[in-house]
């Protein structure tokens, strides 16, 4: 069987990697790609965003599965598309993806369906949101309504930074359309983590729990990124708490999306705020989270393609998906001056001396591109750096090695990843 993998980040590259592991393929294509996915998959020039091109592609290449990486052309239909052409894919169908697609309609359908969250209002007039928030008088959350490359949440700490998110989304438009209504929510206090299950329309099955690490810097300290680093498991999943995770955050939604005929097929990726062992939904995700899908796929263990392809034909019957029982970790290296002024076209190098340093680490790429014999940055999110081991100690250990034998002029890195779980 062939696969086409759609994205072009480390998210991409980690699942490309698996999918050619398996016995059960042929051939893998990435569209677009990037350099590390080239290593592992054909890749093809052709853009995200192009539905139409990405039809034709998997058609023209007899493509048995698409698996679909990020949410933009999930939420834009491809999987309706790719279905309409008889074409399995992995991935919601548009109005699932929806889900993820609006704040609003993921909080509205948490309140309708008893799924925990935090309180929140809608506010599609900026003067009444900023009113809002100037009587709340607390730290606040304002998330724009739609897709902002994941940069669309913040975290306010006082009126002024609320009231200055409030402007930048709703008047000022920085994420475009995205902004034109605003969630504002209680801001809860935890420890956040991420969990995905696989579903193929009528059950799941669970993969494992991840954290990752959305600040610049040690500490938690400076601006949100896309995710800096992340490592599975977190320690704060206990038995209870996954169970918890099931039966109050994934269950109640799966059920809800089904009632409100948005059945949902693909990976459903929770973000979870863990308080004093209860917990409270975030937000939801109809794809992998990056760069937890790499922690995560460093700990799989066995075929991933048939979990995938169970999900997108609708028959996940006798798969259970098996985890190492040790412990991964990934390091995100990143370009000068990410996540605000990115500045691309360094020279990386390096890579060949990652399995020196440290035996069993893996890189995926994110933001490359190859110039003839060099490899250059082209993104902000560069490289990541993943390691599995017995411990998560161990697999610091091993992450940093590795990412300490790469080289690219204005590379920033987290030192501390996982530190919740490092002694």
């Amino acid at each position: 069987m062939k696969v086409l993998v759609v994205g072009n980040g480390a998210r991409e590259h980690a699942l490309a990697w698996r999918i050619s592991e398996s016995p059960l393929v042929s051939e893998v294509f990435c569209a677009p790609g990037n350099a590390g996915t080239g290593m592992v998959a054909t890749n093809v020039a052709i853009e995200v965003g192009d539905l139409v091109g990405l039809v034709k592609l998997a058609k023209e290449r007899a493509v048995g599965l698409v698996v679909v990486g990020p949410e933009g052309p999930l939420v834009a239909g491809l999987v309706d598309a790719l279905e309409a052409a008889g074409i399995p894919a992995f991935g919601p169908s548009r109005a699932a993806a929806e889900l993820e697609g609006s704040k609003v309609l993921a909080k509205e359908l948490m309140a309708k369906y008893g799924v925990p969250t935090a309180a929140f209002r809608v506010f599609d007039d900026a003067n009444e949101a900023t009113a809002y928030v100037r009587e709340c008088a607390r730290p606040l959350v304002v998330k724009a309504d739609g897709l902002a490359a994941g940069k669309g949440v913040v975290v306010a700490a006082d009126v002024a930074e609320a009231v200055e998110a409030i402007d930048a989304m709703m008047r000022e438009r920085v994420f475009g359309d995205a902004g034109r209504r605003v969630v504002i929510e209680e801001l809860l206090v935890g420890e956040e983590v991420s969990y995905h299950v696989v579903a193929d329309g009528s059950r799941y099955v669970a993969l494992a729990a991840a954290q990752d690490h959305k600040r610049l810097g040690d500490g938690d300290r400076g601006p949100n990124t896309g995710g800096m680093g992340a490592y599975s498991p977190p320690p704060v999943v206990t038995a209870e708490v996954e169970q918890k995770i099931l039966t109050r955050v994934i269950e109640p939604m799966l059920d809800g999306l089904r009632a409100e005929g948005r059945t949902f097929r693909g990976v459903l990726f929770a973000g979870v705020m863990v308080v004093d062992g209860e917990p409270w939904t975030l937000e939801y995700n109809v794809r992998f989270g990056d760069p937890e899908c790499e922690a995560l796929m460093a700990r799989f263990d066995g075929d991933l393609v048939p979990l995938l392809l169970g999900a997108a034909r609708g028959d996940l019957g006798g798969i259970t998906p098996r985890f190492g029982a040790g412990a991964a970790l990934c390091v995100v290296l990143a370009a000068a001056g990410y996540p605000v002024r990115v500045r691309t076209g360094d020279v990386i190098s390096g890579l060949d001396g990652v399995a020196a340093a440290a035996p069993g680490a893996r890189v995926f790429h994110a933001g490359t591109k190859r110039d003839g014999e060099l490899l250059r940055t082209s993104g902000g999110r560069v490289l990541t750096v993943c390691a599995g081991a017995a411990t998560i100690d161990a697999a610091a250990e091993l992450a940093y090695r590795a990412a300490d034998a790469i080289v690219f002029d204005g590379k920033q890195l987290r030192r501390d990843i996982g530190w919740r779980a490092r002694s």
